[in-house]
């Protein structure tokens, strides 16, 4: 089982998708008083900020 959460943490990195675990840890060490975002919105919320491209592209 440790593999394939290897693989799928991998798999995620190689097409952008945010780590959630460090996230929370994150949250936990510099923010402890704040209730952080549920799995769902967290990852939504980072792929809307990466593909919300401004400035000027050649694509």
């Amino acid at each position: 089982m440790a593999t394939l959460r290897r693989v799928a943490a991998v798999v995620r990195r190689m097409i952008g998708v945010p780590d959630y675990e460090n996230y929370l840890a994150h949250m936990r060490q510099r923010y402890p008083e704040c209730t952080p975002l549920d799995r769902k919105t967290f990852e939504r919320e980072r792929l809307t900020a990466r593909y919300k491209a401004t400035g000027s592209r050649c694509c």
